[in-house]
């Protein structure tokens, strides 16, 4: 009900009436004046209701009339009156019946009783109502009222000072809402202003309306009371804070901006009183430094006071947000204090008070930040207030973290189970909270998002600064951080979305001209840019910090989407240095703490964080004082650094921070330029730690921990790998979207990234990091349409990461080059690759630099990848193929065998799929790329099969001929035609062959190269083939090209072989492969190529053989007969025996076909000229190593397949007889040369002994001359059987090897001739039958025959020495089966039964030949009698006891042939020389040095014995009774013998048992009886002989008695001793000739005999007698036999007496 109502005003009145009267009843007693008005005012109150019709109006004005009652009943300062009288008044002010005059009136009663205090709530109560309900209170009264309200509020009761307080805040805003009220109604007119003098008076208002001068007027007084000054409109002021001042400020400032805006007197008093004032009250907050002493300080500083400095705070937040525009440069003041109170120095409150500010100006003036911008950081002088606003925020956050007492430290703060055990119990959910270096400081809520509410700000009733809880700052702080960046950012992006929307609309309509921005663009760019590089470093560094710091998902996630929005935001503005120091940040923390990535502390524009932040700069202790212990670790991994260190653990945060950058990168790629380098480093190391690795098409799957257990993942990060792998993927793949220039920068950094990984990897083995491959291989194949622009730098990188040694990521980088040719090759390109082969060629390059790479790993891979080219686009290749050939061609010893096996597929894949369809000229690539597959030698089947392709592509050749032909014939031509008009000659190999022949001298060359291979199979192998396509395939070359075949093919070959085999190895070759046994024969290197000069021999030899025909019409065939006799010689000298066996063998083949193949005999001898070798003479198969070469069947039959027409040989010319003439006598020659070579004995020392060559080698060799000499003897000369017999006397001379000798030699006791042996003697069997039969000239040849058997003879007793080697007798030459391998000692053959033979056959051919002229004249017997000398002499030294009896019986059996003819001759003097030997024969025999052998039995001595006394008996029986014939000399000789044999002939070693038998008494008796017998016969044919034997007797006796007496002595000196043992054999010798003399003296003649003998036999009697005592058994018994015959002279005959003295 509105109070102008009939009805309210009606109730008015009746309350008035009432009002009255209750006062007239109240001072009826004590105030009679009162009464006396109440009534008096009722009176007239029922008069103004009776007259006047608008009763309000008339009240007004009489109200001073109405009021006066009310206001002398307030004067009586009685309670319950005044109360009354105040209710009174307010109801009439309520219903606006109060004048101006009424109400100055009120005022003063209101003065008074506030002077008297009394009711104090009610005078507020009225003057409130007053005020409010009309304006009729102006000026002094208006300031009384307001100095009123000011007063109360200063009393000492609470309730009446916040009254009070509340009432001056609404009186105030009365105030200025009446001005707001009034400058609405004048609206409309204009004022003219005054002219404004000169602004002295402070107090100028003359140009105000009534209510705005008011409010100036109060306002000012504010700031004169704040400020501590006298007012000078609000009189009567006792007191007054400053909070309170300040408060009343602001809620001016903040609730009538419009106000300060219009007037420009208000703005005068905004920029001269209130900036001034809050400035200087600042002072004490700028000045103040928490914990600096005031001792040190001369006048003490005053501390800065809560309450004041917040209210200043809230005051200047104010002015900055209304009046920004106003007070730019004030602002700059204050905002630069704002900066300053962020310091870590100030109080913890004033920093919270200061930071809550700057979280109001973030939220809630986002515009502003723009203008703070353009205005100071943009201008050149001024501060950088921006700048410095958002770097205070963030140094302010770092301080929150450093400052020791700023949060408790987490020990201390720590609830139970809350972030001191870092979040583990998980029944707790922990507080979000941020942790750094042990400082934890928890996060609250404080605002939502845009709108700003302060706590600190609001606490108005707060005196004393109140504590602030833990965290509160930091979470003002961050949150303030975030909506800065959202308000840039969005701001800024919005602007940016609207420019790019309009660009593309005008390239759209206008699609060719260029797009220019709007003019005031320009500027707009600039600020923003401006904004970003003044804010981004204070931002960077708290967002990092923050993000370091937090543990909570959600504060975790607005961070990282600050940092990425910019990132994202620096990225479209083309900002890289800030652009890049975000993703910096992004990545760090992505990464675990301290994790040492280069390209992130590298990056020169990080050192701008450093710079400005001391934080950055403090030292990190080795433990990380990071956040990570409170934070859910995910997965350990290992870092990826080049040295191996210890795991690393990614926490939950890094996996979010890592979602955030594959965020950025998917959503920013276009803008990422060069930070895809970072951006992509990053990556790599998580995936890496995270274990994720390449998989097909180079998408990462979460990989097996490759190096040991070191990386764990939790369930967690499991589920989000293959999240994670997706994204990445799904990244890369968004790349084809990316346009050209942003595709090659993400290349670039793929490539950088890779080169790193690159670097690290090299020298050591560890799995390398294969993310930047993997990825190139992705880029490349989803931008397969636009290959060309990216091909050259993609697979250049690609190939030098072919190139690094550690293997996993070659690997990588060959399957990415590799994968990429395949899908390059199989993409349908428009134009087709068939049209485009410059494209082709250039997609198949990169697989031919491939081959280039060492590693045997990537050529693996690139052959594999040749081998699925070929079967997928094998058909379409054309001009490629010799790309692919070198490729497949480029293989090298030094990678591995499974490389080559691979290799081989795809060249066995070409062979026998692809030949047809290839260009021909390419054939001969195929046959070089085969045959180098043939000579690589890590994979021997691989070498042998590719000889069988070679085989199949000679069938190829065999079989297209044709068609080959005349595509290689134009081929030539247009080569030709090219050569021509270049002016150059054509150069092709074996060039003036037609080319079809060229291509198989090709082939054939290659199958030489092989044929000369380090490995022995396949030698073999290529040595079969050479020969068998030269065989099968040669009838399709033209005849001159048949000369090269020879001279350059075949010839060549043996060079080469002969060359290799006479330097190869001798070392031994340990056993190939571990299981693989080597056999003795082939263990060395030089013993394998004798192998293949066998086989090239053979094979050679065949083709001569086979091909006589063709090759004599060649012209030049005796060359060619020379040259290969000259490589059978040299081979047969080589120091091989198999190679030196074989050639012999090859020698006889060529031999046997001297005569050619006639028509009748062809089918018996077709397989001979078809080369299977005949074995001319069996010994040498048998015997020894080499082994007889017969080809295999199949051969034989490819052989009669294509041979057939080959067989029909032409009828031999005319010539052939002379000719073979010339080739037998050079084949004799090559003998010669031959056994002299290898017979001739080393002449230097014998450790540089090299070679002897083998047994079944001489065999051979002398087996061929019989043969040999069937042909030549016609012209065989005496010279050349001198030649013969050096080769004879050499060959059997040579000694062999220990270990040989078991298997040819026989046993030692056997006497039984070796093979060669036996030849040597069949060869002068074959000489000597054939003089036998032969012309008479021949018959000189007989004594050169003897002469060489009686050599052979002396090797009984004297092997042959072999230059000066040392050989061992065969009995002691080591030989047992332990010593295989030990070095081979050298065994001379055991002679002995050769010489044994010799000799038989020198008897009989004696026997034959003794008269023949040759041989008397030749001396032949007397050399015979020489030869046989030394076994005689050496008799048992001889080596074989059989040498020395067969030399005696011989002896005697040439004597009893030679002596009758001797005899006969001895006038001619041809003898004269023979009998001197003959004489020392028998004194060396019989006298002979050496002594029996200790193991000789008693038999034997004696049958030796009885052989010498067969000597004497011959001597008695042919020599002696025929003196007169003999030389005297020689007779004389015999007797001194017989004497020296009839003394003694003991040796001294033998026991006493054997010593009677052992003193070969049987001979010396037959001595003694001969000499006797001679000496005593009548026939002493001259004095001398007699003589002799007489000297010799008287010698004997005299000895006799000599060694008798001395033995009497002895034994009678010695006592029991028994005598030495020489000694008693001596007497009982001298015994026993004594009783031999006494019967030879018995049946003598007396008159033969001379009497000094018989003197000198008595005298010896006496001596016989004293030996009687002696005590030996065995001397007693022969005293017994030397005295018996002295009874015979005991009656001596008187008459024989006196005749032995006459």
């Amino acid at each position: 009900m509105s109070t102008s109502s009939p009805e309210a005003v009606k109730k008015l009145l009746d309350n008035m009436q009432t009002d009255l009267r209750s006062l007239s009843m109240e001072c009826k007693k004590k105030f009679p004046p009162v009464k006396e008005a109440a009534e008096s005012g009722i009176v007239k109150i029922k008069t103004i209701a009776a007259r006047n019709a608008d009763i309000l109006a008339a009240l007004k004005e009489n109200s001073s009339e109405v009021v006066q009652p009310f206001l002398m009943g307030c004067g009586t300062k009685e309670p319950k009156i005044t109360q009354l009288c105040l209710a009174a008044i307010q109801r009439l002010m309520s219903h606006e019946v109060v004048s101006e005059a009424a109400a100055g009136n009120i005022i003063n009663m209101l003065w008074q009783l506030m002077e008297n205090g009394l009711e104090e709530l009610k005078l507020l109560q009225t003057v409130l109502v007053l005020l409010t309900t009309n304006t009729v209170v102006h000026d002094e009264v208006l300031s009384k009222a307001i100095v009123l309200c000011f007063r109360l509020h200063f009393t000492k009761d609470n309730i009446t000072n916040n009254t009070a307080a509340a009432t001056v805040r609404q009186v105030v805003t009365v105030v200025f809402e009446r001005m707001v009220a009034e400058d609405e109604r004048f609206k409309g007119i204009v004022e003219q202003p005054p002219p404004v003098q000169g602004n002295t008076n402070r107090r100028s208002v003359s140009t105000l309306r009534p209510s705005a001068k008011d409010a100036y007027m109060l306002f000012q007084d504010l700031c004169q009371l704040v400020n501590a000054d006298a007012p000078y409109w609000l009189v009567g002021m006792t007191e007054m804070t400053r909070t309170f001042g300040l408060e009343l400020l602001e809620s001016v400032l903040n609730d009538f901006p419009g106000v300060f805006l219009e007037h420009q007197e208000f703005s005068f008093l905004l920029k001269e009183r209130v900036c001034p004032l809050v400035i200087k009250l600042f002072s004490p907050n700028i000045k103040f430094r928490q914990g600096s002493s005031s001792a040190a300080s001369p006048a003490p500083v005053e501390k800065p006071y809560f309450p004041i400095c917040m209210r200043l705070l809230r005051v200047v937040s104010v002015l900055i947000k209304h009046f920004y525009t106003l007070l730019v440069t004030e602002c700059e003041i204050f905002l630069s204090l704002l900066v300053k109170f962020l310091d870590g120095e100030k109080p913890q409150w004033l920093r919270a008070v200061a930071v809550e500010s700057s979280l109001v100006l973030c939220v809630i003036v986002q515009h502003i930040l723009i203008s703070f911008c353009q205005s100071y950081d943009m201008k050149q002088h001024s501060t950088k207030v921006f700048r410095d606003i958002v770097n205070a925020l963030g140094s302010f956050i770092q301080s929150l973290f450093i400052v020791p007492n700023a949060g408790n430290t987490a020990a201390i703060s720590a609830p139970a189970g809350g972030p001191g055990t870092g979040g583990v119990s998980g029944n707790l959910t922990t507080q979000a909270a941020f942790e750094y270096r042990g400082t934890w400081i928890p996060l609250m809520t404080v605002s939502v998002q845009g709108s700003a509410k302060a706590t600190y700000l609001e606490m108005l009733d707060k005196v004393e600064p109140p504590s602030i809880p833990e965290g509160y700052a930091m979470s003002v702080a961050f949150s303030a951080l975030l909506d800065l960046v959202r308000g840039i950012t969005s701001m800024i992006e919005r602007e940016l979305s609207l420019e790019e929307g309009a660009a593309a609309e005008f390239r759209e309509t206008h699609p060719d001209q260029e797009w220019q921005p709007q003019p005031g663009m320009n500027g707009a760019h600039l600020v923003w840019e401006e904004m970003v590089s003044a804010c981004w470093c204070g931002l960077l560094a708290a967002l990092s910090l923050l993000l370091d710091a937090s543990t909570d998902e959600t504060a975790t996630e607005n961070i990282l989407k600050a940092e990425l929005t910019m990132a994202s935001l620096c990225g479209r503005l083309s900002l890289v240095t800030p652009r890049d120091a975000f993703i910096t940040a992004i990545c760090k923390a992505s990464l675990p703490p301290h994790y040492a990535l280069t390209v992130l502390s590298s990056n020169a524009h990080l050192c701008v964080l450093s710079t400005a932040y001391s934080i950055q700069g403090q030292s990190v202790q080795i433990i990380s004082p990071s956040s990570e212990s409170h934070q859910q670790v995910v997965a350990v991994g290992q870092p990826l650094t080049a040295q191996p260190q210890g795991t690393v653990v990614l926490t939950a945060k890094n996996i979010q921070c890592m979602r955030t950058l594959l965020n950025l990168a998917h959503c920013n790629g276009a803008v990422l330029g060069t930070s895809w380098q970072l951006v992509l480093a990053t990556l790599q190391h998580l995936v890496w730690i995270l274990g994720l690795k390449p998989g097909l098409g180079g998408a990462l799957k979460p990989g097996r921990a490759v190096e040991g257990p070191s990386t764990v993942l939790t369930t967690a990060v499991m589920t989000d790998l293959p999240v994670i792998s997706n994204i990445l993927s799904r990244l890369f793949e968004s790349s084809q979207y990316l346009d050209d220039v942003s595709l090659h920068h993400l290349i670039n950094a793929l490539c950088s990234l890779s080169l790193e990984a690159m670097e690290m990897a090299y020298g050591n083995n560890k799995e390398p990091s294969l993310f930047a491959v993997a990825k190139l291989l992705e880029t490349g194949l989803v931008n397969m349409d636009r290959i060309e622009i990216l091909w050259r730098p993609l697979t250049g990188h690609l190939l030098e990461v072919c190139q690094h040694p550690n293997s996993r990521m070659r690997e990588w980088g060959a399957e990415a080059l590799t994968a990429l040719i395949k899908a390059g090759l199989a993409y349908k390109h428009d134009p087709p690759l068939a049209q485009n082969q410059r494209l082709q060629l250039l997609l198949l390059n990169p697989l031919k630099e491939l081959s280039n790479v060492l590693h045997a790993d990537i050529r693996q891979k690139q052959l594999e990848s040749v081998l699925q080219i070929l079967q997928s686009q094998g058909d379409s290749l054309g001009p490629g193929w010799p790309l692919v050939l070198g490729v497949i061609g480029a293989i090298r010893n030094d990678q591995g065998e499974s490389l080559i096996r691979t290799a081989f597929q795809c060249l066995q894949l070409v062979v026998t799929d692809f030949l047809p369809t290839m260009p021909c000229t390419c054939l001969q690539i195929v046959v070089d790329v085969a045959g180098s597959f043939g000579l690589q030698n890590q994979e021997l089947n691989i070498s042998l099969t590719s000889i069988g392709l070679l085989w199949n592509i000679s069938d190829y050749f065999f079989q297209r001929g044709e068609a080959i032909t005349q595509e290689l014939i134009r081929e030539e031509e247009a080569l030709q035609k090219q050569a021509q008009e270049k002016g150059e000659t054509l150069n092709r190999p074996f060039h003036p062959a037609p080319p079809f022949d060229c291509l198989w001298l090709c082939l054939y060359a290659k199958l030489g190269e092989l044929c000369v291979d380090p490995r022995p199979a396949v030698r073999k192998s290529a040595g079969q083939t050479l020969f068998s396509t030269i065989a099968a395939h040669g009838t399709l070359l033209q005849q001159p090209t048949w000369h090269i075949v020879v001279w350059k093919v075949l010839f060549h070959l043996l060079d080469c072989v002969r060359t290799s085999s006479t330097t190869a190895d001798k070392e031994k070759i340990e056993s190939g492969g571990g299981n693989i046994l080597i056999h003795h024969s082939r263990d060395t290197a030089e013993k394998q190529w004798a192998e293949t000069w066998v086989l090239t021999l053979a094979g050679v030899a065949r083709i001569f053989n086979t091909r006589r025909y063709l090759l004599q019409q060649l012209g030049d065939f005796f060359e060619a007969w020379e040259v290969l006799l000259n490589h059978i010689q040299s081979a047969a000298l080589s120091k091989n025996n198999e190679v030196s066996l074989a050639a012999l063998k090859s020698f006889q083949e060529i031999l046997q076909i001297v005569t050619p193949v006639k028509d009748s005999d062809k089918a018996g001898d077709a397989l001979a000229a078809m080369g299977v070798p005949p074995v001319l003479i069996d010994p040498f198969s048998a015997s020894g190593p080499g082994r007889p070469l017969v080809r295999s069947d199949s051969l034989v039959e490819r052989l009669t397949r294509y041979n057939g027409a080959e067989l029909q040989a032409p009828p031999p010319g005319e010539d052939s007889a002379l000719e073979d003439s010339a080739l037998w006598w050079s084949a004799w020659n090559t003998w010669y040369r031959t056994g002299t070579e290898s017979t001739r004995p080393p002449s230097g020392p014998t450790e540089k002994l090299s070679f002897i060559p083998s047994q079944p080698f001489l065999t051979a060799l002398i087996q061929i001359f019989p043969a040999l000499y069937q042909h030549i003897k016609a012209n065989f000369s005496m010279e050349d059987l001198k030649k013969l017999g050096v080769i004879l006397h050499g060959a059997v001379s040579v000694p062999i090897s220990s270990d040989a000798s078991p298997f040819i030699l026989p046993s030692y006791t056997e006497a039984v001739l070796t093979s060669l042996q036996e030849a040597v003697l069949t060869a002068l069997d074959v000489l000597q039958k054939a003089i036998c039969v032969g012309p008479e000239n021949l018959q000189v040849m007989y004594p050169a025959i003897f002469e060489q058997l009686l050599l052979f003879v002396e090797f009984s007793c004297k092997p042959p020495q072999y230059g000066r080697m040392e050989t061992k007798h065969v009995a002691n030459a080591k030989y047992n089966q332990i010593q295989l391998f030990a070095p081979a000692e050298w065994v001379a053959l055991n002679y002995v039964p050769f010489a044994e033979r010799s000799l038989e056959v020198v008897v009989d051919l004696y026997h034959k030949t003794a008269c023949h002229k040759a041989v008397i004249n030749e001396k032949v017997l007397q050399n015979i009698i020489k030869t046989l000398r030394m076994p005689l002499g050496l008799k048992y030294a001889c080596p074989s006891e059989s040498t020395w009896k067969l030399a005696v019986s011989s002896l005697l059996k040439v004597l009893s042939i030679g002596l009758p003819v001797a005899r006969q001759h001895a006038s001619s003097g041809k003898f004269e020389t023979m009998w001197p030997e003959l004489a020392n024969a028998f004194e060396d025999f019989l006298f002979t040095k050496s002594t029996p052998p200790d193991n000789l039995s008693i038999q034997e001595f004696q049958k030796n014995e009885a052989i010498d006394v067969e000597v004497v008996q011959l001597i008695s029986t042919e020599i002696l009774p025929f003196a007169n014939f003999i030389p005297k000399d020689f007779v004389g000789k015999i007797m001194a013998m017989l004497n020296k044999g009839s003394i003694h002939s003991q040796s001294p070693s033998f026991t006493e048992a054997e010593i009677d038998v052992r003193m070969r008494e049987e001979f010396s008796k037959v001595c003694f009886e001969t000499l006797l017998q001679f000496s005593f016969s009548n026939k002493v044919s001259t004095p001398q002989e007699g003589y002799i034997s007489r000297m010799a007797l008287s010698v004997l006796l005299k000895r006799s008695q000599d060694v008798l007496r001395r033995y009497v002595e002895d034994e009678r000196l010695s006592g029991r001793c028994p005598l030495p043992r020489q000694q008693v054999t001596e007497i009982i010798f001298v015994l026993k000739a004594i009783s031999t003399l006494m019967d030879s003296l018995k049946k003598t003649q007396p008159e033969n005999v001379d009497g000094n003998t018989w003197a000198q036999v008595i005298a010896l009697y006496p001596t016989l007698v004293e030996c009687i005592t002696c005590t030996s058994s065995e001397v007693s018994s022969a005293l017994k036999e030397a005295l018996g015959p002295f009874k015979d002279f005991m009656q001596p005959p008187v008459s024989r007496v006196q005749n032995g003295e006459s």
